[in-house]
């Protein structure tokens, strides 16, 4: 659920938004969320239903389409950054049920 807090008294809902996405191994992707949080999700289980997944199957596309568009990891299916025909998940959902993980970047430097 979207967090919601006191800022000077007024009522204030944080609505989650992937300012980040990053490919991992094996049909993974990092998520790195306005609250500062890591999570990782897993595709798997969505690529395995078709249809519009269907193109995600292939791992250099999954990993060279992956960007963020509507505030959330998207794909880039058509190639033109258009976020009315790209793939997107819901930022709600992703920051919901995957879990918050270690950030892979900090020991890559």
């Amino acid at each position: 659920m979207p967090e919601i807090s006191l800022f000077c008294g007024i009522r204030v809902t944080m609505f989650p938004k992937v300012l980040q996405a990053v490919a991992g191994e094996d049909f993974t992707v990092y998520l790195y969320f306005n609250d500062g949080s890591v999570r990782l999700y897993d595709a798997k289980p969505l690529l395995a239903l078709g249809g519009v997944f269907a193109p995600l199957q292939d791992e250099t596309f999954f990993k060279s389409r992956l960007t963020v568009l509507n505030d959330t990891a998207a794909w880039d299916v058509t190639g033109d950054r258009d976020p009315g025909s790209c793939v997107d998940l819901d930022p709600i959902e992703l920051y919901e049920t995957c879990p918050v993980v270690v950030d892979p970047l900090e020991s890559a430097s």
